[in-house]
C-alpha cells in the first residue's frame, strides 16, 4: 500500500498553503454550515489517493479510484473526509454525536436540483421580506425617500458613578480616499452622511444637536471624569444593554450612507420591542451548561434568545412559520440556512467594515472560535435586497447555489509555472446516495450512510470498513459542541423530532471525545477523553478489514498530554504505527490563531492493526524540538510510533510524554 510507504508532501504542503487562506471558497459544498477545525480537504483528497491500488488512477487531478470500498469516519464534524472519498467513488459512513454535522452532510451529498432550492428560496424570502421588510426600513439622509436597511451600529452601554456612557470600537465609521465618516462623542453626529461627500471629521463637537451620553473607544477603563471604574450593565438583557448609533443604507439615487437614527429609526425599533414580548418560541431556551457558555453567563445572559435584538427575534418567528412543510430534503436546506444566517444576524456580531477595502463588513458571532462581546454591535438586515455580507440573498448564492454547481461539476487548483489555475475533474461528482443500512454499502458507488451517535459503539459488522480515515477532537478544545448550542437550540424549532431520520436534539455529551477540564488538566488515564477515544479506536479496530486495513488521522497538540491520550487510546485499541508524514494545516494569519504560538502543521499518522503482519523499527527521539511547528510535529509522531511499539503501562506513557515536551 502506497501511504505505508510514501506520501507526497510537497505538493500536499503547497495545496494546503493555498487552500487554508480561504478553506470554504475551494470546498463550496461542505461548508453549507457553520463547523470548527476543519482540515484542508486538498490535505485528505491526497491522502486517499494514496489508497487507490491502481497506479494509473493516483494521479491527484484524475477522477475515482476507491470504487468498491468503504471508507468510514468515526469523528466526521465538518465532513472533509466523506466528501472527498465520496468523490473519488467509495461508499462511506460518517459519524458524529452532534446532529449539526450529521443534517449537514445529509444536505450537502444529496442531489437535490439547484432548480428546486431556488424556486422554494424564492418563495420564502418573498414571504418573509412582504411581512419584515417595513421593520427594517430607514431614509436617505439626503433626499427623505425610504430605503432599506443595510445595518445599524450600537454602542455598548456602560456605567460609572457620573452615569451612563458609550464604548465603540473606533469613532471612525467608514474611510475612503483620505476622508472619514465619524461619529461625534459629544452629540452622537455622524459626519460624512454620503459616499460622495466624505469629508474629515471635525475636531471636536461643532454639531447643531444637544449632547448624549458621552462615548468612548474601547480601552477606556475609567471614566475621565470622575475616576470611577466602568461597569456592565449585568442586570439588563444582553441585547437591551446596546445603544443605537448609526444607521447604514444605500438609497438608489445616492448612493451608500451612513447617518444617525432618526425618530423614525427609533420608533421601528421601539414597535419591534413591544412584539417581543408576544413571541413564542415554545421555551425561554436558556443557555446550555458548558465551558464556553460559562463565558455567556458570567456575562449575566442566561437565554439564547437575549442575543438577539428584536428585529432578529421577528425574522425568526417568521421564518420559522414561512419554511415549506411539504418537501423535508427543501426544508433540511433552508432550515440549515437560516441557521447559519444566525451567525451574522446576532448582537454578538461586531463590525469590521471601517475600511475602504472591507466596506460594511461584519465581523460574525464565531469569528474567534469563541464568544466574543462586541463594544460596536452590528444588527444586520438578513432581508436587505442587494448582495452584502451575511443576508439570506448572499449567503443562498454562497452556501447553496455555488456549492450546488460545485458538487456537481469539482474543480481543484493545478500549480502552474504562471500559478495555481482552476480545473475540473471530469467524471467526479460531491454527491451520493444515503442509505439506511450497513447493507446498502457493499454494492454501487457513492453511497453514504450517516448516523448521529458516539463512535464507541458502532451498528457495523465486523471487517466490513476498509479503511479509517479522521481528525479527531482537539483533546482539550471543547467547542464543537458546546458552542454549537448557539445553533442546535434554532434547528430543533426549524427541523421538529421525526422531521429528519436518526436526529436527536437531546444527547450525553458525556459520550463528546474531549476532556471537560479547560486546558486538559483533569485526570488523564481514566478521564474522559482518554475513555471515549479508546472505546472509538477499538471499534474502529473491530470494523477494519484484518488485510490492508489502515486508521489513518491528522493529530497536533502543544500540549504533552494531548499526545500522551493519544498514545493510551491507540495502545489500548492495539494499533501500530505504520508511518507518519508531517504537511501544512494551519494558515498563520487565521484570527482565532494570529498572535498566538500555534502549530501550523499537522502529523499524519498511519495506523494499522497489531495482528497485521507489520513490523516497524522506530527509535525513540532524544528530544523533541519545541522551536518549530513542522519538527515538533515530526519528533512527537516519532515518538508515539516508538511507545506503540514498545508496549508502555499507563503511567509512563504519561510520565515520558511529559518529560520530553512537558
Amino acid at each position: 500500500m502506497v501511504i505505508d510507504e510514501s506520501f507526497d508532501t510537497g505538493l500536499a504542503n503547497e495545496l494546503a498553503r493555498l487552500e487554508s487562506y480561504n478553506k470554504h471558497l475551494y470546498r463550496p459544498n461542505t461548508y453549507l454550515h457553520k463547523w470548527w477545525a476543519r482540515r484542508c480537504g486538498s490535505t485528505f483528497r491526497l491522502l486517499l489517493k494514496h489508497l487507490v491500488a491502481d497506479p494509473a488512477r493516483r494521479d491527484y487531478y484524475t477522477a475515482g479510484g476507491l470504487e468498491g470500498k468503504i471508507v468510514l469516519d468515526p469523528m466526521m464534524g465538518g465532513g472533509t473526509t466523506i466528501h472527498e472519498a465520496i468523490r473519488l467513488g467509495a461508499n462511506v459512513i460518517g459519524i458524529d454525536i452532534d446532529p449539526i454535522p450529521v443534517l449537514q452532510a445529509r444536505a450537502a451529498l444529496s442531489g437535490v436540483p439547484l432548480a428546486r432550492l431556488e424556486a422554494a428560496f424564492t418563495t420564502f424570502w418573498q414571504a418573509l421580506a412582504a411581512g419584515l421588510a417595513p421593520a427594517f426600513q430607514t431614509a436617505c439622509p439626503r433626499c427623505g425617500r425610504p430605503a432599506p436597511l443595510r445595518f445599524m451600529l450600537y454602542g455598548l452601554r456602560r456605567h460609572c458613578a457620573c452615569g451612563p456612557a458609550l464604548f465603540v470600537d473606533s469613532l471612525a465609521q467608514r474611510q475612503a480616499k483620505g476622508a472619514t465618516v465619524s461619529l461625534c462623542p459629544i452629540c452622537h453626529a455622524v459626519d460624512g452622511v454620503g459616499a460622495a461627500q466624505l469629508r474629515p471629521a471635525a475636531a471636536g463637537c461643532t454639531h447643531d444637536r444637544p449632547p448624549g451620553w458621552p462615548i468612548y473607544e474601547k480601552g477606556v477603563r475609567h471614566c475621565p471624569r470622575c475616576g470611577a471604574p466602568f461597569a456592565d450593565e449585568l442586570a439588563t438583557p444582553f441585547y437591551a444593554r446596546y445603544t443605537p448609533l448609526v444607521v447604514a443604507g444605500h438609497c438608489r439615487d445616492h448612493g451608500p450612507f451612513f447617518a444617525a437614527p432618526t425618530l423614525a429609526d427609533l420608533a421601528l425599533l421601539a414597535a419591534a420591542g413591544e412584539q417581543r414580548a408576544g413571541l413564542d418560541f415554545g421555551s425561554a431556551l436558556p443557555v446550555e451548561p458548558g465551558p464556553k457558555s460559562a463565558d455567556l453567563v458570567r456575562r449575566g445572559i442566561l437565554s439564547y434568545l437575549d442575543l438577539f435584538s428584536s428585529r432578529q427575534l421577528l425574522y425568526l418567528r417568521q421564518a420559522l412559520a414561512h419554511l415549506p412543510g411539504d418537501d423535508e430534503a427543501v426544508r433540511l436546506y433552508l432550515a440549515l440556512l437560516v441557521s447559519t444566517s444566525l451567525e451574522f444576524n446576532s448582537m454578538l456580531c461586531g463590525y469590521k467594515g471601517g475600511s475602504q477595502h472591507r466596506p460594511g463588513a461584519i465581523r460574525h458571532t464565531f469569528s474567534l472560535h469563541a464568544y466574543s462581546f462586541p463594544y460596536t454591535a452590528l444588527e444586520n438586515n438578513p432581508l436587505y435586497p442587494r448582495p452584502a455580507s451575511g443576508t439570506l440573498l448572499k449567503l443562498f448564492h454562497d452556501r447553496v447555489a455555488r456549492a450546488r454547481r460545485w458538487a456537481a461539476s469539482p474543480h481543484e487548483r493545478a500549480l502552474t509555472p504562471a500559478g495555481p489555475r482552476q480545473v475540473a475533474i471530469a467524471g467526479e461528482q460531491d454527491l451520493g446516495v444515503e442509505v439506511s443500512r450497513p447493507a446498502g454499502l457493499q454494492f454501487g458507488t457513492r453511497r453514504f450512510l450517516l448516523r448521529q451517535g458516539s463512535a464507541a459503539a458502532l451498528d457495523l459488522p465486523d471487517g466490513s470498513v476498509d479503511y479509517v480515515v479522521t481528525d479527531p477532537p482537539y483533546f482539550d478544545s471543547v467547542q464543537y459542541s458546546d458552542l454549537a448550542a448557539f445553533f442546535r437550540v434554532w434547528l430543533r424549532l426549524l427541523l421538529p423530532a421525526g422531521g429528519q431520520a436518526g436526529i436527536c436534539w437531546e444527547y450525553d455529551t458525556a459520550g463528546s471525545a474531549v476532556d471537560p477540564q479547560a486546558n486538559g488538566r483533569g485526570p488523564l488515564v481514566n478521564g474522559q477523553y482518554v475513555q471515549v477515544i479508546s472505546a472509538i479506536f477499538a471499534e474502529c479496530h473491530r470494523v477494519l478489514r484484518q488485510a490492508g486495513g489502515r486508521l489513518i488521522f491528522t493529530f497536533h497538540h502543544w500540549n504533552p498530554r494531548g499526545w500522551a491520550a493519544v498514545t493510551l487510546a491507540l495502545q489500548r485499541a492495539g494499533f501500530l504505527l505504520v508511518n507518519y508524514y508531517v504537511v501544512h494545516s494551519e494558515n498563520p494569519i487565521s484570527v482565532h490563531i494570529a498572535n498566538f504560538k500555534a502549530l501550523t502543521h499537522d502529523a499524519i499518522l498511519v495506523l494499522a492493526p497489531t495482528e497485521a503482519d507489520i513490523r516497524r523499527s522506530w527509535d525513540r527521539p532524544a528530544a523533541v524540538d519545541t522551536a518549530d511547528s513542522h519538527r515538533f510535529c515530526q519528533g512527537c509522531a516519532q515518538l508515539l510510533g516508538w511507545m506503540l511499539a514498545t508496549g508502555l503501562a499507563d503511567e509512563e506513557v504519561e510520565r515520558l510524554w511529559v518529560g520530553v515536551i512537558g
